[in-house]
């Protein structure tokens, strides 16, 4: 495998959220000058899924095994075509592609995880070098297999004290004692979307619905004293989690919607707060920063409420990173596979050792 340059990299990114607000394809360039990295990213875009598509992906985790691998192979086409496409749209040469498909099952505690979107229908699509299955050998390795966004961060946005991205669930990373630490939070979209679903819109623009209730006080406490809060890292969220543990509570209490709405977000800024407070620059150390991606950083009434519980300096980048910052990254994890370098970090996922994930597809 050789790519068109020495010194740069050209890759494509795919990225399929658990929120399924869409597939987001990056086309960008990677090299390294003085030993840093560096990234141009030349085009952008996000593909909304069809319904035909939401519904499939939707209720995947309930097909039989056949029907799976059969939608496995599916979506692999699907992106391929999806690539070609938007290769033929922007006349971008590709010296590689990397997926990292969409989440069906992630259950780490039970060795396994499943993105379907099978790389070799992306490589066999489209004839160029594909990249995929970025979290298998991670977990095989007695890791979490997530987040794997925590090596982007580190080497392309490493200005910032912490990187947080608000998507289905809220996950964050950062330098400690030399290492670089990242985990899950918190369900963020993944159930604010829920109950923006139940009233007819696709998600709860700026929060509006979220301002409209009054927190639950014995609610927010029984969310907050979740197991999953008390763990240390490394950890992780799935949709599972929701479903068998999150969900469950929400049900016990009989209260209004919009009062569920309101106390979940007090308890996602909570969580995040807790992890990003630090002194601020009239306490004699420089105020550190925070770096804010993913759709919830669009929703001006969340990070309203991480502000006003942390001192912590929340920076909201251009447009084009907040919404393929995570695809983006997965292009680089690609270049850093096809490059025969590390692009997995034992302190971030607690595998047995650093390693280069990501199965190849000539």
């Amino acid at each position: 495998m050789k790519p068109h340059s020495k010194n740069k990299i050209k890759a494509i990114g795919l990225m399929s959220g658990t929120s399924l607000d869409g597939l987001d394809l990056v086309a960008a360039e990677f090299w390294q000058e003085n030993e840093k990295w560096n990234f141009k990213i030349y085009f952008a875009e996000t593909i909304s899924y069809s319904p035909e598509w939401f519904e499939k992906l939707r209720h995947s985790s309930a097909l039989s095994g056949e029907k799976l691998i059969e939608l496995h192979a599916e979506y692999g086409r699907f992106l391929g075509s999806e690539t070609k496409r938007f290769i033929g749209k922007t006349a971008f040469t590709p010296d590689l592609i990397a997926s990292h498909g969409h989440t069906v099952f992630h259950q780490p505690e039970k060795h396994f995880t499943f993105q379907i979107g099978n790389g070799a229908e992306i490589a066999a699509e489209t004839q160029i070098t594909t990249i995929s299955d970025f979290r298998t050998e991670d977990i095989a390795l007695g890791g979490q297999g997530a987040p794997l966004v925590p090596v982007g961060d580190r080497l392309l946005f490493g200005e910032y004290d912490f990187c947080l991205n608000l998507g289905g669930f809220a996950n964050i990373s950062f330098e400690k004692n030399g290492k670089r630490l990242a985990f899950d939070i918190s369900p963020v979209n993944i159930i604010v979307n829920y109950f923006a679903e139940k009233q007819g819109l696709d998600f709860d623009k700026n929060g509006e619905l979220g301002r409209k209730g009054q927190v639950n006080q014995e609610l927010l406490l029984k969310l907050n004293q979740l197991d999953f809060y008390q763990k240390p890292a490394p950890k992780s969220l799935g949709r599972e989690w929701v479903e068998q543990v999150f969900m469950p509570v929400l049900n016990s209490f009989e209260i209004t919607d919009e009062v569920k709405l309101r106390t979940i977000y007090e308890h996602i800024a909570q969580q995040i707060a807790g992890m990003v407070s630090g002194k601020s620059k009239d306490e004699g150390e420089d105020r550190r920063k925070i770096l804010v991606t993913g759709g919830g950083a669009y929703n001006s009434f969340l990070i309203e409420l991480i502000s006003n519980q942390t001192s912590t300096e929340i920076f909201i980048p251009a447009n084009e990173i907040i919404n393929f910052k995570e695809a983006l990254i997965f292009a680089f994890l690609g270049v850093l596979k096809y490059r025969g370098e590390i692009n997995c970090l034992a302190s971030v996922t607690g595998a047995k050792s650093d390693h280069s994930c990501g199965i190849i597809f000539i």
